[in-house]
């Protein structure tokens, strides 16, 4: 039912309606995120990990594990719990790094960040617990699945969050703040651990669920790191050049923490350039795919569309 809510008929043929799609994508995400985290005691710590857990947010991260399941001939039902614990481990990161001790920030998505309501102390171990929680959610809620697949989605999602992922992106991102000599290299290093390894893992994640050849897990792979590249581009832009009410969070930090960033090597429009080049790039890789990648290419010239 959701596959023809997304289809406009233009000049007789059906059009892609990308708004239509993330809506109702992000409903069922919703849903699915409120169930996987109900409240009980100690309640303290469940209202801090709800309170960042279903604080808003796009949720491209679970919307691009349904999409690339259902690509490959993959069920919502199958992919949904890993979608809802790509969601927890990204929020996990976004509580942490909020932290004063990494980016030390007051807001996120609009509200006080979960440090500023519950205290320093409860923001860790809210972090912990959704980061911890997610990978059980995969492994008991996960249905109709070969177990294989599921071993398969917990080990890669491990890898892509631990020192070989997201935490060893955030370890050179903070030893790199305040240096004027970081290179492209680097920088580049940063994102694709940092921001693109937790992306990566939403796309591939999808794609093992639903039973994707080697092939298909390399190609999915080359257009999830793209994206995410991509995705850090053009949040290095906004931060330049958004406000705090369209970032949701405070503008030029960046700046402030003397953070080299693609606007700062390249300038902006550069950055625009070549960020638009890594959507193309990413979109080629899901040519085999053909209308069924329908919802993946538009998602990737999304990321490069937004303004907040």
């Amino acid at each position: 039912m959701i596959a023809t809510d997304n289809l406009q008929q233009t000049n007789g043929k059906a059009k892609f309606d990308l708004l239509v799609y993330l809506q109702a994508k992000k409903q069922l995400c919703e849903t699915a995120l409120d169930a996987a985290l109900p409240m009980q005691y100690p309640d303290k710590i469940y209202e801090a990990m709800r309170y960042s857990l279903l604080a808003g947010g796009k949720r491209l991260r679970p919307i691009l594990c349904l999409a690339t399941c259902e690509m490959i001939g993959g069920t919502i039902d199958m992919a949904m719990p890993t979608a809802c614990a790509m969601e927890m481990i990204h929020t996990m990161s976004l509580i942490h790094d909020d932290l004063p001790a990494m980016d030390n920030d007051d807001y996120r998505r609009g509200k006080l960040t979960n440090h500023k309501v519950y205290g320093e102390d409860v923001a860790i171990l809210a972090g912990d617990g959704l980061l911890a929680y997610a990978f059980e959610h995969i492994a008991t809620k996960t249905e109709n699945v070969p177990p294989e697949r599921i071993l398969k989605v917990i080990s890669h999602l491990g890898r892509a969050v631990g020192a070989a992922g997201l935490v060893g992106g955030q370890v050179v991102d903070l030893e790199s703040e305040g240096k004027s000599d970081v290179s492209l290299e680097t920088l580049t290093y940063i994102h694709n651990h940092k921001t693109g390894a937790l992306l990566e893992a939403c796309v591939v994640c999808g794609g093992i669920l639903a039973g994707a050849s080697p092939e298909e897990i390399q190609r999915l792979s080359r257009y999830a790191k793209n994206i995410g590249l991509a995705f850090q581009i053009i949040d290095d832009i906004l931060d330049v050049t958004a406000t705090q009410e369209q970032l949701g969070k405070t503008a030029g930090k960046d700046l402030q923490a003397q953070k080299v960033t693609y606007p700062s090597l390249w300038g902006i429009e550069e950055s625009r350039k070549q960020a638009q080049r890594l959507i193309e790039a990413a979109c080629a890789e899901l040519a085999p795919f053909k209308d069924k990648a329908q919802p993946l290419i538009a998602l990737a010239y999304f990321i490069t569309s937004r303004n907040h």
